[in-house]
């Protein structure tokens, strides 16, 4: 079986030699390393070069003609591989040296999966642990995982991101099926679109393994667990209405615009989609309820009564209490 490694770069100088090292020092070699470069400024491409005349497997490098941005990037790089299994590769990671392995293994020993991502270790700048694991800044806790393997995958996905790009390896034969990737809401990149699709059919697992080491820093390009700035009390009650309304009327939106994308699709049960339909209404609901706090009162209990505070936090008479009173 070849294996195929899919890395985009941009300006990636700084921690590219760690991660190149440590495709390297697999235990399981990989075949080829395809590269996508989105015309980087910094010498990101001397160390490629570099890395490919010290390497016994082949390496490909490509410069875009002009800046594609992450997600059209990955698509371009991923259709490029020739391997029957390909491994997605962030610029600024670190690669644990059995990654390779066990992962080929997990989709050798499940052949109704077409793909397979895993957990990761945070580490800083420095490359120093910040002591947490992606999957519990995602909190995707041992429900979660049970609820994955219970075939609600899809749900789970509907409410945000879990699958990390930089832990995925996937089966070259799918990418017709999920390709083109969609570029109708930054927030829907290259990963989240391919776990989507995938979750939909039951094609996609995970391995409960720290993998990676996974890099937080404030010039990657995507990524997750930014944190947003935290809304006082005072704000809530002092602040323009809209800051409140504007993130809940973009959420539907971009709900709206996954239902879309999804139900013009021939490969997915419209039974599947009832939760996201749910979703797209509760979140419309609360963007566009009255100023009166009087007049907001019968929707807030309608919402209340039907459980869908429940797609807005699991703690959720939060958002209940704010929309009565804010």
């Amino acid at each position: 079986m070849k294996i195929s490694v899919a890395m985009c770069t941009y300006n990636g100088s700084r921690y590219l030699m760690e991660q190149l090292e440590s495709i390297r020092s697999q235990s399981h070699a990989v075949d080829e390393l395809v590269i996508c470069d989105d015309r980087s400024k910094d010498d990101t491409i001397q160390i490629l070069e570099h890395f490919a005349a010290q390497v016994s497997f082949a390496v490909h490098i490509y410069v875009n003609q002009s800046n594609l941005g992450s997600t059209k990037n990955f698509e371009k790089c991923l259709h490029l591989c020739t391997g029957d299994v390909i491994f997605c590769c962030d610029q600024d990671d670190r690669w644990h040296p059995q990654k390779v392995e066990k992962q080929l293994a997990y989709l050798q020993n499940h052949p109704e999966m077409e793909a397979v991502f895993t957990d990761a270790q945070v580490i800083d700048d420095d490359s120093n642990p910040v002591g947490k694991t992606i999957w519990q800044e995602i909190e995707f806790d041992a429900t979660a995982q049970e609820r994955w393997k219970n075939n609600k995958a899809h749900e789970i996905l509907f409410g945000g991101y879990v699958v990390t790009g930089a832990t995925l390896a996937l089966r070259r034969r799918i990418l017709s099926t999920v390709s083109p990737f969609p570029v109708a809401y930054k927030e829907l990149i290259h990963d989240a679109w391919i776990a989507i699709v995938l979750s939909l059919q039951g094609k996609i697992g995970f391995i409960n393994e720290e993998l990676l080491l996974y890099r937080k820093h404030s010039t990657q390009q995507v990524g997750f667990g930014q944190k947003k700035e935290k809304v006082t009390m005072n704000d809530r009650f002092n602040r323009d209405r809209r800051l409140k309304l504007d993130p809940l009327q973009e959420r539907a939106d971009n709900l709206a615009s996954l239902q879309a994308l999804l139900k013009a699709r021939q490969d997915i049960p419209s039974e599947k989609l009832t939760q996201l339909n749910q979703r797209q209404k509760h979140f419309k609901v609360r963007a566009t309820l009255p100023d009166s706090r009087l007049k907001r009162l019968p929707s807030v209990v309608n919402e209340w009564i039907s459980g869908r505070y429940k797609f807005s936090s699991k703690d959720w008479w939060l958002p209940l209490l704010g929309d009565l009173f804010e």
